[in-house]
């Protein structure tokens, strides 16, 4: 009888317990059904102690904050520096108050630096142009290229960070303020239009002092000499060798004669002065390098040999005058 009592109590008492903690359970369900349907859980954020508004995501708004120190939140801006972070603290907020993520970052922003990215045009080492992005830049580049712009090899693209922005240009600006044209090329011809022969030939086997130290302009083999011939008199010799072979200042002076025609029968020629009335002229070439007025050195490239002019093959005919006398270029040369 005594275990029966005890049974009926215990099964009493857990009925109790039970229904106890029913009460508790639903008691907590509507306390939380309530704070549900007049709250919302988000974050307070906070800037170096200062309340700054609420958030709903604050993965998402770091995020963001995250990107813009990276890379940048506008156009040309590199990346920001922000030295103080935002700090979040969940809490419970009426529904009825509303987040702001963009006011937010903002006010984070205001905190940060901001450093643009764009691209200076350079001459010769000296900014001239800013741009807003590297093809523009390219582009002025290549086209100062392909008009040939004689400052082309000059111009350089240089990438600048920076906290202050420039302002831009255009790339038509840039190409056409930068483009510099290839000098014109004077052609010297005598009075009448034609090579000037020398006014005598000195036959005699004296040898006159030049006052100077002469190389060979070229390479080949001589293939008329100095001297009279059975069509005319040769006021100098004539070195055969391959068109567009090279030739050479004989020795420094001054380009007196730099023009391309027949011009007498020199066809395309040049004549230097090396001062003391002493003159080298080398004729018949397929190109002319130097030009009027040029100061040559010795061994300084000036000419290419050819067959133009009263020419019957590829060869270089050399003069060498003292005050208009033609003198045997084999007394020194060759």
């Amino acid at each position: 009888m005594f275990i029966i009592n005890v049974l009926k109590k215990s099964v009493t008492h857990i009925r109790k317990s039970v229904k106890f903690t029913l009460l508790i359970l639903i008691g907590a369900v509507m306390i939380f059904a309530l704070v549900a349907y007049f709250f919302k859980p988000t974050y307070s954020v906070t800037l170096n102690g200062e309340f700054i508004g609420y958030t709903k995501n604050k993965s998402q708004l770091q995020t963001r904050i995250n990107e813009a120190i990276k890379q940048g939140d506008g156009a040309n801006v590199a990346f920001k520096q922000v030295d103080i972070m935002p700090e979040y603290q969940l809490c419970l907020l009426k529904r009825d108050v509303e987040t702001d993520d963009d006011a937010i970052y903002n006010k984070v922003m205001q905190n940060s630096t901001t450093y643009y990215r764009y691209y200076a045009i350079l001459e010769d080492g000296e900014t001239k142009y800013y741009l807003a992005t590297f093809d523009e830049a390219e582009d002025v580049l290549n086209q100062l290229k392909e008009k040939e712009s004689t400052n082309s090899d000059k111009i350089t693209i240089e990438e600048i960070y920076n906290t202050e922005m420039k302002e831009f240009a255009q790339v038509d600006t840039c190409v056409n303020e930068l483009y510099k044209a290839k000098p014109v090329v004077k052609v010297a011809k005598s009075s009448s239009g034609s090579g000037i022969p020398p006014s005598s030939m000195n036959t005699s086997s004296k040898k006159v002092n030049l006052g100077i130290s002469l190389i060979r302009p070229t390479t080949g083999v001589i293939t008329s000499r100095f001297g009279p011939r059975s069509r005319n008199n040769h006021k100098g010799i004539d070195i055969g060798t391959a068109k567009g072979t090279p030739i050479y200042a004989a020795a420094a002076g001054t380009v007196t004669v730099s023009s391309y025609g027949y011009n007498g029968g020199y066809g395309n020629y040049i004549i230097i002065n090396h001062g003391n009335g002493v003159q080298t002229v080398y004729a018949h070439c397929s190109s002319l390098v130097a030009t009027v007025g040029q100061q040559v050195s010795q061994g300084q490239l000036i000419a290419r040999v050819g067959s133009t002019g009263d020419s019957t093959g590829n060869h270089l005919h050399l003069e060498i005058r003292v005050n208009g006398v033609a003198q045997n270029p084999q007394n020194y040369l060759y």
